[in-house]
């Protein structure tokens, strides 16, 4: 048994897998770290192996337990990946993303594939059918969006994310979540077109907290996948197991 961590900006996510499987999946603030991790080796006792992405903060405390409890790979720019990556500056690409691509690589084989991340940012990564990643693109997820508005502005309301009942707002909310989720599925379309515009073959993934709501307001066809990170630490443990 594995035990499969992602330390995100908001929340962490935690998965056991037997091989290839999820059989438990939990999710929980930092400040939790320590005691769900101890309640995950008491009720899995077999687990044997883990790894962590991290685009959280992680104190000492929490690695050593880690450490102590579990045979750990911390994944970082270094660690042995399942694709070539000719990222200009591979030291500064997010653990997130490179956990997102191998997923990709897993269940897309020889294919060029684009991953969408939507959560506080919304990450665009594409991988070539060659095995090549070779970039992509950082934007503000949803939350960020409405924060922004309310932050930087005298008299906009924070609202909470709600699909717009029409593209024309006839009220300040209603403007706002037009503005907001009309705007960046826009944007993710037309991100889509231009990937599609050069590979037409092209196969595209949604994944993260927000890929439920803005699925629906997508033109494109897409594959919307939940766990897809998880998944690709997994295979990227096992791939370095070998």
């Amino acid at each position: 048994m594995k035990l499969i961590i992602d330390v995100g900006n908001t929340l962490v996510k935690c998965a056991v897998f037997q091989d290839s499987e999820i059989v438990e999946h939990v999710s929980f603030k930092l400040s939790r770290f320590v005691s769900e991790l101890k309640s995950l080796r008491k009720a899995f006792p077999a687990i044997e192996k883990a790894i962590i992405s991290s685009v959280g903060r992680l104190n000492e405390r929490q690695l050593h337990v880690l450490r102590q409890h579990f045979k750990l790979l911390q994944l970082n720019s270094d660690t042995k990946l399942p694709f070539k990556n000719l990222y200009a500056t591979p030291k500064t690409l997010g653990v997130d993303r490179l956990a997102l691509v191998s997923a990709s690589v897993k269940f897309y084989p020889d294919k060029n594939v684009l991953i969408i991340d939507a959560g506080t940012c919304v990450t665009y990564d594409f991988i070539t059918s060659e095995n090549h990643y070779l970039g992509g693109a950082i934007s503000p997820g949803l939350r960020l969006r409405y924060k922004v508005l309310n932050n930087l502005t005298a008299n906009l309301p924070l609202l909470d994310t709600k699909a717009p009942e029409h593209f024309i707002g006839n009220s300040t909310n209603e403007a706002i979540h037009s503005g907001v989720v009309n705007g960046l599925s826009r944007e993710i379309d037309g991100v889509i077109n231009d990937y599609g515009a050069k590979y037409p073959d092209l196969t595209v993934i949604l994944t993260g907290g927000d890929a439920k709501l803005l699925s629906n307001q997508l033109k494109n066809s897409i594959f919307a996948v939940s766990n897809f990170l998880l998944e690709g630490l997994n295979f990227i443990l096992d791939y370095n197991s070998k």
